[in-house]
């Protein structure tokens, strides 16, 4: 049933990983030789060449050389951004509401159309992403939370914008349970060549949170479950004939990978058409995964994280038939938001990928080597807790910063 699924890895990646990072000395990327790390750190060569995660900590090589803009600010916990073709940018705020950018001016007016969102805790109007062929059909799609606090699910949800407002306001998809309290609803979206879209769900929730009796967060690896799962649908909702789990009696065909905690940070190398993520976790143990159809990525059967009460998850760190992250973070950062980095303005950047940071205020940026191991990591300092990050269809690379009275900035390197 993968025969239109490209895939993602090959077998076991076997390549250098540096643990620990590039100082002030210029060090080619091997995605593009004019790359460079300037940072204020020194160099440490330990090297591994075990398929082993890199093992980030505090000792990260902070970038010198960039400079980051605030282009306007006046958002109330933005989530995502999306650029229209004339130019303008779309920006959900989580309480409810979706802004328009227009000539670097913030609207003050959201636009109408929006209904009733879940906005307690992590949950609320989350992501927002444009059809493929916007230019024709004119949908726009979102994740947001809803529901009640005792009883709330993630949907995914689609409207035609006219260029002022929303109409037909329609919800494709919903997570198969409903849960209690305000945690852990992921949720990205991404668009992959065939006009599929793939959707991050998060697991439910922390201890003590229950679903059946049992800890929610054990959902993510029940297959009959879309809790700790990234879900593959067509435009309208509907599940592809070609998913990893369709010719299965005991899984939900929606599913695409399961055993992921909490999905914040999902995107497609424009390179290779593979699937990235940064997930949550608890205590120390946030991660990158390079995401592979089909495959089980451990939460919670294996983890590096800590229960936020003190003591192990789990005393696994790897399992056979389970995929080892590629970036262990602890302590951690809270990644939400990843970008490949494709466009010609920034040529030190290209090939890169960019993770922002809640708690680590900062942008992550890493360097990757051809089969898609980690090279190199260095830090991009914001101040501000980093909600997303995206690359603008001319080439620039913009945060958004959760905040009550959240920025939007631009990041760029000065030489």
């Amino acid at each position: 049933m993968k025969s239109n699924i490209t895939r993602l890895i090959t077998g076991t990646l076997s390549a250098t990983i540096l643990y620990a990072l590039v100082g002030c000395s210029s060090t080619n990327n091997s995605s593009s030789a004019q790359s460079t790390f300037q940072s204020s750190t020194p160099e440490n060569t330990n090297i591994s060449l075990s398929n082993n995660p890199l093992l980030s900590d505090n000792n990260v090589a902070v970038a010198e050389n960039f400079k980051a803009t605030t282009v306007l600010e006046g958002l109330e916990r933005p989530w995502s951004m999306a650029w229209l073709p004339d130019g303008a940018m779309l920006i959900t705020e989580r309480p409810g509401r979706l802004r328009i950018v227009r000539n670097g001016t913030l609207d003050p007016n959201p636009i109408a159309g929006v209904p009733e969102v879940f906005a307690v805790g992590q949950g609320g109007l989350m992501d927002v992403s444009l059809h493929p062929n916007f230019q024709q059909n004119r949908l726009v799609y979102f994740t947001y939370s809803h529901g009640s606090n005792q009883a709330n699910r993630t949907r995914v949800a689609r409207a035609t914008f006219d260029g002022s407002s929303l109409k037909n306001w329609e919800v494709i998809f919903e997570v198969s349970q409903t849960k209690a309290r305000g945690q852990h609803f992921g949720s990205r979206i991404v668009w992959l060549p065939d006009n599929t879209m793939l959707v991050a769900i998060g697991d439910g929730g922390n201890p003590p949170n229950k679903l059946d009796g049992d800890l929610i967060r054990k959902q993510a690896q029940n297959l009959n479950s879309h809790l700790g799962k990234v879900v593959r649908l067509n435009d309208d909702g509907s599940i592809p004939q070609d998913n990893p789990f369709a010719a299965s009696d005991n899984a939900d065909s929606a599913i695409w990978s399961y055993g992921h905690r909490n999905i914040q940070g999902m995107a497609l190398d424009p390179a290779t058409n593979r699937l990235w993520s940064t997930e949550h976790g608890s205590r120390g143990g946030d991660e990158l995964n390079l995401v592979e159809a089909g495959e089980n990525y451990g939460w919670p059967l294996v983890t590096h994280s800590r229960e936020y009460t003190g003591g192990e998850i789990s005393d696994k760190r790897s399992l056979p038939g389970m995929i080892d992250p590629k970036v262990v973070w602890t302590p951690a950062i809270a990644p939400s938001g990843l970008a490949f980095y494709s466009g010609k303005r920034f040529q030190a950047w290209e090939g890169d990928v960019f993770a922002g940071g809640l708690i680590s205020r900062d942008v992550r940026r890493i360097d990757l080597d051809a089969n898609g191991n980690v090279v190199r990591e260095e830090s991009i300092p914001i101040g501000r807790r980093v909600r997303d990050v995206r690359q603008s269809p001319d080439g620039r690379l913009y945060v958004l910063t959760d905040e009550q009275n959240g920025q939007l900035i631009t990041i760029e390197p000065t030489n």
